[in-house]
């Protein structure tokens, strides 16, 4: 390869691809955040947990000493699930600044 290549590049070239590399990275940043994946986990296994719950038989209910665990607990999961989506909403990951 010589180094008179085809391709010449600018400044205006380099520091635009710079800047498109740099919102890919903070959209995969935001997408990849840990609170998005736990809270999202934490609602869908909640729902699950708490329909469960609320068709509970009697016996299972009397097998826990008659606590409706599964309710609590999927209502639990569901508070905790929505508090870290709320989180995420209300203190967005900022994009890393290199210096």
């Amino acid at each position: 390869m010589s180094e008179n290549s085809e391709h010449h590049y600018t400044e205006g070239d380099i520091a635009r691809e710079v800047s498109e590399l740099e919102t890919k990275s903070a959209t995969a940043s935001r997408i990849f955040d840990l609170r998005r994946i736990i809270g999202g986990l934490f609602v869908v296994y909640g729902v699950i947990v708490t329909i469960t719950g609320i068709t509970d038989s009697r016996s299972a209910i009397d097998k826990a000493q008659g606590v409706n665990i599964n309710l609590w607990t999927g209502i639990g999961m569901l508070v905790l699930g929505v508090f870290f989506l709320v989180w995420l909403k209300l203190r967005p990951a900022a994009p890393q600044q290199e210096d």
